[in-house]
């Protein structure tokens, strides 16, 4: 496997492994209709070319030596972080891992990239945003060494849930 850093040139291939993954992880917890208005605002390829012109945004594809897409990452810096409340900190904003390469240790790749990144860039905490029922995902965080602090409201097309903030120190 290797690791590439994503430019304009990978943007459809973002669109669609990004509205795969997350379609995937949460479809069957929420109605079709707030699914399609969130995958449609969120990824279209006009909000995706914002984030990866952003200085500030850094997307990463983890791929098989078949160059197929396992997974890819969402990092945000200073004003492209999600909350104004983590000064010198880094977050992340997406992890997934397509259905057929889960289970295989990539988020921990994944995670690995970010503590780099975050290292590289001298920030001493790295903070993210879990759904509240994401079992999965919060243990793998609280493995990691992760603690909860706080939550956020994140909007599923007319339905807000809750995401709970989980922040290391690194």
């Amino acid at each position: 496997m290797y690791i590439k850093e994503l430019d304009l040139t990978d943007l459809n291939q973002l669109q669609k492994v990004s509205v795969e993954t997350f379609h995937d992880t949460f479809a069957t917890q929420n109605t079709e209709k707030n699914m399609q208005d969130y995958l449609s605002n969120s990824y279209k390829l006009e909000t995706l070319t914002k984030e990866i012109n952003n200085p500030n945004s850094f997307f990463f594809f983890v791929l098989s030596d078949e160059d197929d897409i396992m997974g890819y990452l969402k990092l945000n810096i200073n004003g492209a972080q999600s909350e104004d409340d983590f000064e010198n900190a880094l977050e992340i904003e997406r992890i997934y891992i397509r259905k057929n390469f889960q289970k295989q240790g990539l988020g921990k790749v994944l995670y690995d990239i970010a503590t780099t990144k975050a290292t590289q860039l001298g920030k001493q905490r790295i903070w993210l945003g879990v759904w509240e029922f994401n079992q999965n995902a919060k243990a793998f965080y609280q493995h990691l060494g992760f603690e909860f602090n706080g939550s956020h409201t994140f909007n599923m097309g007319d339905e807000p849930q809750t995401d709970l903030i989980m922040v290391k120190n690194i």
